[in-house]
């Protein structure tokens, strides 16, 4: 199920009072049987994979805490394995594949034999919507326990809940049960307070949706369909487009599954802390998803030496991260090139700070001016490496880039509609400048502790906007296709 369905509003309604006035002690259930509902409204049979990862991580965390140490390794790396088992096979079986198939190719080489049996195909598999998270999520529940750093949950419902939980099931934020597991157990009382900032962030991730990153995909859909057709310009503005689409859709998700989280009672972390106001590619990446990598750091980096090793590995270890970074967000080259083409930044600006502080120091360079120098190096690179991330193909991402260069007019109306494209940067400056004042999660600010006319009048806007500007068309959120 989408948020931005007409079926969610409806279901939303009903969780939350049924959340409130069912007896605590079923309310777990209440709670995940919704998230099954909402989970089985896209797919009803792909529920089993997630129940699969639920029951194998629940009883090897039980199971570690009362077998020798070589015993509890065993169970470790089979939760591992069955949860990286299922997300590549049906996330990555088909690319590899095809991949394989494409090395054997440039060789010459054939592979003999019956490639289809029945009709059926790797390439048939349909990706499990959430899986990318999920499997994640069960992952970092298992480490911890074999860490020591929690108790495995007893109560099999709970942790199911914590599992599938529908507000960050299919996009994240990518929870630790250390902070979602406590919360299921507290019984929880109505906060009038709590419960408008929820309103105010769902309306505010509303917005983002489908007034500000829709209307920007219709610009960006139309130049991405054939880049063969622009030059220049159009190219240019689709690049940055894309950008700001990303980041308005995925966090205008995050906003929803906070705030409808926060109507029931409970706190999801944050997943942005204003990543395009980022001053570097370090800095860009420790406030964009924020759960994902930090997981990425916690589980893997770390692990393998973090900060604490020699350059050569360090590079190495960056370039494996970014590796799985691209390759986590789709089963397609272009998205691994985009990550390598970001760890190379970051490794060239690690590498080079020494050097481009005494630099700037001689040159009397101001912070301000090296900032603001900063923000235009990394936001730049950023639109550039974005091109492999939206295109079909590395083939197409080439053409756009070839083209990109090739400015021959100052034609930037692709649309036909001077209008669309100029609310279109209206409504850019006013989220960025948002964004900018109050943060990712401190929206609810901008109505609080107003007048009751100022509140009225922010409502009676709010409304007139969605009404007036909202995109006619239910285009599901990016991310859910991670």
């Amino acid at each position: 199920m989408n948020f931005n369905s007409f079926e969610f509003i409806p279901f939303l309604i009903i969780m939350v009072f049924g959340s409130y006035l069912i007896p605590f002690r079923y309310r777990w259930l209440w709670l995940l049987l919704g998230s099954y509902y909402f989970y089985m409204e896209h797919e009803p049979l792909l529920v089993l994979l997630l129940i699969t990862s639920t029951l194998v991580d629940y009883f090897c965390a039980l199971r570690m805490v009362s077998v020798k140490e070589k015993y509890k390794k065993s169970l470790l790396f089979l939760s591992i394995g069955v949860n990286v088992g299922m997300l590549f096979f049906f996330k990555y079986a088909s690319f590899f594949e095809t991949s394989f198939g494409s090395v054997l190719r440039f060789f010459n080489l054939e592979v003999t034999g019956e490639v289809q049996k029945g009709g059926y195909n790797l390439g048939q598999l349909l990706l499990p919507i959430g899986i990318s998270f999920y499997t994640f999520q069960t992952m970092s529940y298992t480490i911890d326990v074999y860490r020591g750093k929690i108790k495995p949950e007893k109560h099999l419902g709970y942790f199911a809940l914590f599992v599938s939980f529908f507000p960050q099931l299919v996009a994240g934020p990518i929870e630790r049960a250390g902070n979602l597991l406590p919360q299921f157990r507290k019984q929880i009382i109505p906060k009038i307070p709590q419960i408008k900032r929820g309103l105010i962030m769902i309306a505010w991730g509303f917005f983002l949706k489908v007034v500000v990153a829709d209307r920007l995909g219709i610009y960006v859909d139309e130049v991405y369909t054939d880049p063969e057709l622009y030059k220049g310009l159009p190219l240019i503005i689709a690049a940055g487009f894309f950008a700001l689409q990303l980041y308005y859709d995925f966090s205008a998700y995050t906003s929803i599954a906070i705030g409808t989280a926060r109507l029931m009672g409970y706190d999801l972390m944050q997943n942005f802390n204003k990543p395009l106001f980022a001053t570097s590619s370090a800095d860009f990446w420790n406030r964009w998803h924020i759960s994902f990598m930090q997981w990425l750091r916690d589980y893997l980096f770390v692990p393998m030496g973090g900060l604490i090793v020699r350059r050569p590995v360090l590079i190495r270890n960056v370039l494996i991260i970014f590796f799985i970074v691209g390759l986590w967000h789709g089963a397609n080259w272009t998205f691994v090139i985009w990550g390598l083409l970001s760890a190379l930044l970051l490794i060239l600006e690690t590498g080079t700070s020494r050097w481009r502080k005494r630099l700037f120091r001689r040159l009397g360079i101001s912070r301000e001016l090296q900032a603001m120098g900063g923000w235009a190096v990394t936001m730049t690179y950023l639109c550039g490496s974005l091109i492999f991330f939206r295109s079909p193909s590395v083939e197409i991402a080439f053409v756009y880039i070839k083209n990109l260069t090739r400015i021959q007019n100052l034609h930037i109306n692709i649309l036909g509609n001077y209008f669309e494209l100029g609310l279109s940067l209206v409504l850019i400056l006013l989220v960025q400048a948002i964004h900018y004042a109050k943060g990712n999660d401190r929206i609810y600010e901008l109505v609080e502790n107003k007048s009751q006319l100022r509140k009225m009048a922010i409502y009676g806007t709010y409304i007139l906007a969605i009404a007036l500007f909202a995109i006619n068309r239910q285009h599901s959120f990016i991310y859910f296709q991670f």
